[in-house]
């Protein structure tokens, strides 16, 4: 063999290695493709799921400020931080551990829903993605309707019989 002749193999080698290279990083980025819009899916039926769990929690909260009320007159709270310490006892009571935010908007309020007299009577989420879960939400506080967007489902507690 000459010295030319050997340094022309090992080149075909070298790059039959690269092309090998190639082929292995086009399956992977195929792969991810395909799984890509699965785990975003997953995440956000995630928020969604989280998005029912906080929402009942203050559902919860607003029913039992509500039907806590002192005397006969049974009033909704002023702010959501009223359900942090409600002081209308001699002792502080809660109704929340603390203010949870909007899952589905991080860092953006949640939306309100007040009476005449400008006292919380629900939340809601202020998105406006189309939810995963098709039809209405039965939740123990409160009955979601089916929604077109996060928006139109009101975390609103069920009046007391």
């Amino acid at each position: 063999m000459r010295h030319g002749e050997a340094h022309s193999q090992q080149g075909l080698q070298q790059g039959f290695t690269f092309v090998a290279v190639l082929v292995l990083l086009a399956l992977c980025m195929l792969g991810l493709s395909v799984a890509g819009p699965m785990w975003s899916q997953q995440v956000k039926r995630e928020r969604e799921q989280e998005l029912l769990r906080i929402g009942a929690l203050y559902a919860q909260a607003i029913a039992n400020y509500r039907d806590g009320s002192p005397g006969t007159l049974k009033q909704y709270p002023p702010t959501l931080n009223a359900l942090l310490r409600d002081e209308r006892f001699l002792g502080t009571m809660r109704h929340l551990r603390k203010l949870y935010g909007d899952p589905m908007n991080a860092g953006q309020p949640w939306g309100l829903i007040v009476d005449a007299d400008k006292r919380i009577t629900g939340v809601y989420s202020l998105s406006q993605d189309v939810p995963v879960a098709e039809g209405p939400q039965e939740l123990e506080v409160t009955t979601l309707a089916p929604a077109r967007h996060y928006s139109d489902w009101k975390f609103v507690p069920k009046p007391k019989s």
